[in-house]
């Protein structure tokens, strides 16, 4: 008979929108590592301790956490900083902007996570590289699926744990190639996965910053922009900038200023708020607001076919 499940309830002190706090770590709805049903949310861990399900619930200003598996205490005592107990705005003020001032008005309850799981969320970003949010998806979905073990306790059919780090390195070129992955990112995946108890190492250094992102960008593959998508996710860092995205630049620039900027206008135009230029970043995901659809489009590639 597996264990009871391990139960607590988390009772902010500040308004939590458990969706908009939570969307960073979405792949899809495909996704086998997170699902949401009517119920809440469903997400595996590939905790210290060992795989977990947690399940997610909000009922007002609280919210009810269930967790399964060997790593449900690790689960558990992880949901405070999960939801953004962590998250500090400091002096964080958009009176300024009129843009951001709605944003923030309309979204009182997004806060900034950490997973605490250095590696997951360097594997989904690698994943990302240069890349569409669709292959990425598709390719998440298909190696979590076939080397990722059955999540515990009553989560959705098909959800899996993100494999471990072994795992990860055992998976054959052919596999790679199959899920669309090409031999630059696959490469990179591996190397990550071979020094994870070093990435691990890397949350004893705080919520991200420069000794942290020099670090995860001493492995091999792992840029700027795959150390701050990183760093968003693992260790919450409310001030690192995806500097090298495809479409980052001009979705900030037409949000703040309505005309398209690339990587050094969109610092310049976030420098006011250094520090916190992440939240700035969710502050405009959230708010809803896309581009203008014109211009050139990033294509799909099938590294199947080759």
């Amino acid at each position: 008979m597996d264990p009871a499940p391990l139960r607590s309830s988390f009772s902010p002190p500040h308004p939590l929108d458990l969706a908009q706090t939570l969307r960073p770590l979405s792949r899809g709805t495909a996704d086998p590592t997170m699902q949401w049903d009517a119920s809440g949310v469903w997400r595996t861990l590939p905790t210290p301790l060992g795989a977990a399900t947690l399940h997610l619930a909000q009922n007002r200003g609280t919210v009810d956490a269930t967790a399964w598996g060997d790593g449900a205490e690790w689960a558990i005592a992880a949901v405070p900083e999960l939801l953004g107990a962590g998250d500090d705005a400091g002096d964080f003020d958009v009176s300024g902007n009129p843009f951001l001032l709605e944003a923030q008005r309309r979204n009182p309850g997004l806060r900034l996570l950490r997973t605490g799981l250095v590696l997951e969320m360097m594997i989904a970003a690698i994943f990302e590289q240069k890349v569409t949010g669709k292959e990425a998806r598709r390719a998440w979905a298909t190696l979590v699926r076939a080397h990722g073990e059955a999540a515990p306790g009553p989560a959705p059919s098909g959800m899996r744990v993100f494999p471990s780090a072994g795992a990860w390195r055992l998976i054959p070129s052919w596999e790679w190639h199959a899920a669309g992955v090409d031999p630059q990112r696959s490469r990179t995946a591996i190397a990550a996965a071979s020094v994870a108890s070093g990435l691990e190492r890397t949350l004893a250094l705080g919520r991200g910053g420069a000794e942290v992102a020099k670090r995860l960008r001493s492995v091999p593959g792992i840029g700027i922009w795959t150390a701050a998508e990183t760093t968003q996710r693992a260790h919450g860092d409310a001030d690192s900038v995806s500097v090298g995205d495809y479409h980052l630049p001009a979705v900030v620039g037409w949000a703040l200023i309505g005309s398209p900027v690339d990587d050094d206008g969109m610092l310049e135009l976030l420098a006011p708020w250094a520090g916190q230029r992440q939240r700035v970043m969710r502050l405009i995901e959230a708010s809803g607001f896309a581009k203008p659809r014109f211009g050139p489009r990033m294509t799909i590639q099938d590294h199947r076919r080759h």
